[in-house]
């Protein structure tokens, strides 16, 4: 019996997510969220998710807001928080309210994290929750004149407590208050005590679910990539940014400074998203990192298997010229690659002539996922920049099925005589590719 579509998708996703299992067991999350998200009904979807990460070995660590809780209780009261130059002061009677706050929540979230009915997703998970004095405090003070009272910001986090926890295989539950050595409880942002934490522990991904909008660009396009460069660029620009917006954005920034490898920020509003994000290789938020997660580069050794992969549906379409992993280990070093989370998308040679001023093109492929997204314009591009530094002024490549491509990017047509001499000697003529060449300038 022949499998259902819906089953062939279920076993090529599960299958494909396999390398994501593998990669990110054993290694430690630390995962922020507001109270918004907790106060949704949609929240136990999010601590099944999240129970699934636990069982496939991965190392939690949780930090939950309260704001909208605080604010519910400040108003049964009469009073609400006062916010000077973006700080909120917290007085007697709010600290009252956010102790009352942060414990309901944490009890809120230990109990769903204790289901286990059967034909549930929680079923047989028997996930242990720790919950502790982990962060030390100190007040902010009065700053400018203003008493920002209960308020406070991270003085110190127990990683080593932390650390013995997760390594018994419990999830870590961090509420938004902090304790001082005098005994004192102070008020602190969630956002700022799950970077403390990443960094303290040299997390490997720091997650936060924000409340607004997802990244975009002019265009309207998630920004599934940032750079610490672009983020700063990002942050320090006149483009409109939400105040969550931009309160992410700092402490992604100062996380990957203080050694988080991956920040990533997720729309919470999206059913799914965690899972998303971390099992398949496009994502479904922005992720910011101080090293590239996609790259053009030069091939080593070690890209032969990958781009055996890329090309040889090619090859089994005719479109390109067979090449034996044989072939592909001596010749590496011609090939450039596109390299995205570990996998080659893109590739192209460069085989230059030893006694003229011209090369050859060739093997220049892009992964169907990603086509229409100027992988292959870049590969042109840095393959041109290298004949021209190597003084090469004639670039030129064999082509059956792609001519429009190359005549869209300046390429003309030309015959057998514009080949390098070794190339002619080699030319097939059953395949009759065609020939196309594009002069070279500085």
């Amino acid at each position: 019996m022949k499998p259902k579509n819906t089953d062939k998708q279920f076993i090529e996703g599960f299958r494909h997510s396999a390398p994501y299992i593998h990669a990110h067991r054993g290694r430690t999350f630390v995962f922020a969220f507001g109270g918004e998200a907790v106060a949704n009904e949609q929240f136990a979807d999010l601590v099944h998710d999240i129970a699934l990460l636990h069982s496939l070995g991965i190392r939690l660590v949780l930090v939950h807001g309260t704001r909208p809780q605080i604010e519910q209780r400040l108003k049964a009261i009469g009073s609400s928080f006062d916010y000077v130059n973006g700080l909120r002061i917290t007085d007697d009677a709010a600290l009252t309210c956010v102790k009352e706050a942060a414990g309901t929540v944490r009890v809120e979230i230990e109990a769903l994290f204790s289901m286990g009915l059967a034909n549930t997703p929680m079923s047989g998970a028997q996930i242990g929750v720790t919950s502790g004095n982990f962060v030390t405090a100190r007040p902010l003070g009065v700053r400018d004149g203003v008493d920002y009272c209960h308020t406070g910001e991270v003085r110190r986090i127990d990683g080593a407590g932390i650390q013995q926890h997760i390594q018994d295989q419990r999830i870590v539950l961090i509420s938004p208050l902090g304790y001082s050595p005098t005994g004192e409880v102070f008020n602190l942002s969630a956002e700022e005590i799950a970077t403390a934490v990443a960094s303290e522990l040299r997390a490997d991904k720091l997650i936060m679910l924000t409340e607004g909008v997802s990244l975009r660009n002019s265009r309207r396009q998630l920004l599934t990539q940032l750079t610490l460069t672009e983020a700063n660029a990002l942050l320090n620009s006149k483009r409109h940014l939400t105040d969550s917006d931009r309160r992410h954005l700092q402490q992604a920034i100062y996380a990957c400074h203080t050694g988080v490898r991956r920040v990533h920020l997720l729309d919470r509003r999206q059913n799914g998203v965690l899972l998303l994000e971390l099992f398949t290789r496009d994502g479904a938020g922005t992720l910011i990192t101080a090293e590239s997660y996609e790259g053009l580069r030069e091939a080593t050794i070690e890209d032969v298997g990958g781009i055996i992969e890329l090309i040889g549906p090619l090859e089994d379409q005719g479109i390109l010229v067979k090449r034996s992993r044989e072939l592909l280990e001596m010749e590496i070093n011609h090939f450039f690659v596109t390299e995205r989370d570990g996998m080659v998308i893109a590739c192209a040679a460069l085989y230059p002539s030893e006694k003229q001023a011209l090369a050859e093109l060739a093997c220049l492929a892009v992964h169907p996922d990603y086509h229409n997204a100027g992988r292959g314009d870049a590969l042109l591009q840095a393959i041109e920049a290298r004949a021209i530094a190597a003084g090469i002024k004639k670039l030129v490549v064999l082509t059956t099925r792609t001519a429009h491509w190359f005549r869209e990017r300046g390429f003309v047509a030309g015959d057998k005589a514009d080949l390098p001499s070794r190339k002619k000697s080699l030319y097939n003529y059953q395949r009759n590719s065609k020939v196309f060449y594009k002069l070279l300038s500085n």
